[in-house]
């Protein structure tokens, strides 16, 4: 059972004890926590999911074109320029099996791929609920879990028999430089075209949910504590 699923029966039992017992007190911290719970769950679930009536809902499988842009973009512009392909051939004799991304991928700082998703989400209908949880600050401990999966990512496209293989056939040729970044380009593109709206969702959900759970636990523990001011002071 996750954090937000127990935090929201934990608010129910509070407003239903209360409820039932005509305790006020008890009544009110867990009304204001359930309803804090649950906009917050609100919020987390209508970043993956299309939600009926609910404009902005479902950003992400809806931004998947940008999301598969974004990588190709990556790539082409921090890997495969005209002069690291250059420097390629000159240290590696233009063996193409000796090609070894994986660490240039590793010091490669992807936290402006981080932030162009975030950019996304802020200037999006979701901004507005995205600002009710935190804005993207919410988001930050995202980060690293986020440039973690987006390095595999691309070190696995790298890393491909069908990539190496292209390389190799390139470098046969005389005319190297003129249409390797154009067929480097088309073998990122077939390989992001495998991906699909479903599998980018499940990737980058993978990421979140466990993080953002904690925003549907503090609006559960924030609503509370609200509830209970507005009790003792008599406001509610």
């Amino acid at each position: 059972m996750n954090k937000s699923i127990i935090t929201n029966l934990l608010a129910l039992i509070f407003t239903l004890s209360g409820y039932f017992l005509e305790q006020h007190l008890l009544f009110t911290i867990g009304l204001f926590a359930l309803s804090g719970a649950i906009t917050n769950w609100l919020a987390v679930h209508m970043l993956f999911e299309k939600v009926p009536f609910l404009y902005g809902s479902g950003v992400i499988p809806a931004r998947f074109e940008e999301f598969k842009q974004g990588i190709r973009d990556l790539m082409m512009k921090q890997f495969f320029t005209e002069e690291n392909i250059d420097r390629f051939l000159s240290d590696t004799a233009g063996k193409a099996t000796t090609l070894d991304l994986a660490p240039v991928i590793d010091k490669v700082d992807l936290s402006p791929a981080f932030d162009d998703l975030v950019e996304v989400i802020e200037k999006s209908s979701f901004g507005g609920m995205l600002a009710m949880v935190g804005g993207s600050e919410a988001l930050q401990p995202l980060r690293e879990p986020f440039i973690e999966k987006m390095k595999a990512t691309v070190s696995n496209i790298s890393q491909s028999e069908e990539f190496n293989t292209i390389l190799r056939e390139e470098l046969e040729q005389p005319t190297v430089m003129a249409g390797m970044r154009e067929k480097v380009s088309d073998i990122i593109e077939k390989r992001l075209n495998e991906l699909t709206p479903q599998l980018v969702k499940e990737i980058i959900q993978d990421m979140i949910r466990k993080h953002l759970g904690w925003l549907v636990v503090w609006g559960g523990v924030f609503g509370g504590v609200i509830g209970l001011i507005a009790a003792v002071s008599g406001n509610f």
